[in-house]
Order: C-alpha cells, then sequence, then structure tokens
C-alpha cells in the first residue's frame, strides 16, 4: 500500500502568523484610537478655552503707552 499524504509536503498554514497579524491590527487601532480621542478632547479644550494671548499683547501695549505719557 502506498501512503499519499508522506510523499506530498504539508501545505496547512502556520496558525501563529494569523494570530500576530491579528495583535499586531488590534495593538494598531487601540494607538490610533488613543491619538483620535487626545486631539479631538484637545480641539474641543481649545475651542471651550481660548487663550488670553491677545488680550496680554494688548495690555503691555496700553502699559507702555501710560509709561511714555506720563513723562
Amino acid at each position: 500500500m502506498t501512503d499519499d499524504r508522506r510523499s506530498k509536503p504539508p501545505t496547512g498554514r502556520n496558525p501563529t502568523f494569523g494570530i500576530s497579524i491579528f495583535i499586531v491590527v488590534v495593538v494598531l487601532l487601540v494607538i490610533g484610537t488613543l491619538f483620535f480621542n487626545a486631539i479631538r478632547d484637545k480641539r474641543d479644550y481649545e475651542r471651550n478655552n481660548p487663550e488670553p494671548a491677545a488680550s496680554a499683547g494688548g495690555v503691555a501695549t496700553a502699559a507702555s503707552a501710560a509709561l511714555g505719557a506720563s513723562h
């Protein structure tokens, strides 16, 4: 009797490779989600709390004008 299974090389796929690809994809999705949420929360925070940089520049200009006028 001849056994055909011994004459052919195994053609089965390695399940470890598929699982490792799945893990890499899940980790990348988690990192992408964290970045997306951080950027979205930062934009929401900046929209709700605008920086007072424009008013600080106006105060410095007004103070220097007042000094110049007192001399």
